[in-house]
């Protein structure tokens, strides 16, 4: 199966929702850093959000990549590597302060930490039990609907 761009977008976003956020709620008491659990629990979703947000804009440069491949897919391994420079983009976004909603970035430990594991996690997801309550999803592209 090649995904479609919808398909990759549709597929990014639920992942992100559902994985992302049931990996951040369990993994946010875990992380460096300090102030109350309501801020550190705001700023990671903040986070969370910015990857999504972000996310579209690599689908739409990685389509492009891939118009450049004769199967025009990455091979599964790429898409785990893919999260290093999206995860060098969003740190130095945040250092910037140019995330709506977070004044100061978190600990890089602290982000580091958070990004990894929503990252493996929804690799994992997506490559695995994706395809068990969405019997035809590789079969449409990668969409959802």
């Amino acid at each position: 199966m090649v995904p479609i761009l919808s398909g990759r977008l549709q597929t990014r976003i639920f992942l992100l929702a559902v994985v992302g956020s049931a990996v951040t709620a369990l993994i946010v008491p875990l992380l460096p850093g300090d102030g109350p659990a309501s801020e550190r629990y705001r700023t990671a979703f903040l986070v969370l959000a910015a990857v999504a947000v972000l996310g579209i804009g690599w689908e739409l440069l990685y389509h492009f990549l891939m118009q450049f491949r004769w199967e025009k897919d990455w091979p599964s391994l790429f898409g785990l590597l893919t999260g290093v420079p999206e995860a060098v983009v969003l740190w130095l976004l945040l250092r910037a302060g140019a995330v709506p909603g977070i004044d100061a970035a978190p600990p890089l430990t602290a982000f580091v930490l958070q990004f990894a594991a929503v990252w493996l996690a929804v690799w994992l997801a997506a490559n695995g039990p994706m395809r068990v309550p969405f019997l035809r999803w590789r079969f449409r592209g990668g969409r959802l609907t």
